[in-house]
């Protein structure tokens, strides 16, 4: 092996292949590598935040697109609840591709990031084929009208395989210090 290292082809094509790894790696890197996975092959991610009352809200399917940093980006509405919910510092439980798939739970925060709002109105046409064709494709008019939010979710932990969508039942904590338990619901 370190004759093959001397040489300096050689050199450079491990560099290369190393750089190509990372290319692809580090477009999910805060996402486990099961999750990480999971968001290259999905078109969806179902979406439920947290309700005052510690409960899960319903899983709601939304379009997405990734950073290179391995966070997700999505847009809604600035009337929803799952707007409103992130407003108030709730945080997001995310199944990527069906409600039953592998399942991580997120920080997600409404920015004004004008290179957010750009990935999205330029990534969801390339995406997905209603964008292309004019229906439901963000545009930067609407961010800047203030008629829809850009939202950014980084990952914070993946939860188990089987974790179930359960509108009204508690939500776990997003520490791995809950990971264990859940919040208990206000009487």
């Amino acid at each position: 092996m370190r004759l093959l290292l001397r040489k300096p082809y050689v050199s450079v094509l491990m560099a290369l292949a190393l750089e190509v790894l990372l290319m692809n790696s580090v477009a999910l890197s805060q996402a486990s590598p099961r999750d990480a996975d999971a968001l290259l092959q999905a078109s969806l991610i179902y979406i439920a935040t947290v309700r005052k009352d510690g409960n899960q809200s319903k899983a709601a399917p939304v379009w997405f697109t990734t950073t290179s940093d391995g966070q997700v980006l999505i847009q809604t509405s600035t009337t929803t609840w799952k707007a409103k919910r992130i407003r108030r510092g709730s945080p997001v439980i995310v199944w990527i591709g069906k409600r039953t798939g592998p399942a991580f739970i997120g920080k997600a925060e409404i920015t004004t990031d004008p290179a957010v709002s750009k990935q999205i109105v330029n990534d969801y046409p390339h995406k997905y084929l209603l964008a292309r064709l004019g229906f439901h494709q963000p545009t930067q008019e609407m961010f800047t009208e203030g008629r829809i939010v850009a939202i950014r979710i980084t990952p914070v932990r993946e939860l188990p395989e089987g974790f179930a969508s359960s509108p009204g039942s508690s939500a776990p904590e997003i520490s791995d210090a809950g990971a264990n338990r859940t919040r208990s619901s206000a009487p």
